[in-house]
């Protein structure tokens, strides 16, 4: 990614002095976009609106510099990443040295998360015209900015009530189908209900439904003879009374 093709990055800074100081510090913005100079370079402008103005350049060999401090490897794109990743984070100071009056050095220090490598960029402070221009560039840049993110709020809104009006002719046609759906089978419904309901209470339908060949098999009692086996002790008593009767037929 050329430093051209990347997105502005607006941000607020956590502003601190260096040493304990009793005046109390104003809220610093900060706008980071690529130049096309050459070589291409990123542009950093920190300011308050005020009395305080900061400028750093950095190209890409001076990045590749910054590389070789904080010791990061992998590729330059990946490095790239990392300091915009940086720079786009919650952790992001402005840390400024001077007297009570005013600062006279300042330096920005981003990191992507704790534990994770520093970033350090030493600031350059601009004094009157210089400092005019760049708090005007950074204003007009930022109105665009704002007029980007409005359009395209104003993009998605418009879809969105597209999506709405095409969702509700979706689901008045999927009613006007189930109108026509239930008028198709609503008389057919209400036959089959009379039918059944003539069927409950014609005693003549429930007199043929009784006498039907199915129901009188199911009513006649069953005639099978079921053969059952005599206990031992009753057969064992009858053989034992026949032969004390042929005994007696014996003597006599």
């Amino acid at each position: 990614m050329g430093f051209q093709e990347m997105e502005p990055i607006f941000g607020q800074l956590k502003a601190e002095w260096s040493a304990p100081q009793t005046n109390s510090l104003r809220p610093f913005l900060l706008h980071v976009h690529g130049l096309p100079t050459d070589p291409p370079a990123l542009r950093f402008h920190v300011t308050d609106f005020h009395s305080n103005t900061w400028e750093a350049l950095k190209t890409e060999q001076d990045l590749e510099d910054m590389r070789d401090v904080t010791c990061i490897g992998g590729s330059w794109s990946d490095f790239l990443d990392y300091v915009l990743a940086s720079i786009k984070s919650d952790d992001v100071k402005l840390v400024l040295e001077g007297d009570s009056v005013e600062a006279a050095r300042a330096k920005l220090i981003a990191q992507k998360a704790k534990g994770m490598p520093r970033i350090t960029i030493l600031l350059r402070k601009l004094v009157d015209a210089a400092a005019s221009e760049a708090v005007a560039n950074f204003s007009l840049e930022l109105y665009k900015s704002l007029k980007n993110v409005q359009n395209l709020l104003i993009n998605e809104q418009e879809r969105c009530c597209h999506l709405s009006k095409a969702i509700s002719v979706e689901q008045e046609k999927n009613e006007t189908i189930q109108k026509q759906l239930d008028g198709f089978l609503y008389p057919k419904r209400q036959k089959l209900t009379k039918v059944t309901d003539k069927s409950k209470s014609d005693p003549a339908s429930i007199m043929d439904s009784q006498n039907s060949p199915d129901s009188k098999a199911a009513q006649q009692p069953s005639t099978k003879v079921i053969n059952r086996v005599v206990p031992t002790r009753r057969r064992a008593k009858v053989r034992g009374v026949l032969l004390q009767d042929t005994e007696d037929d014996a003597q006599n």
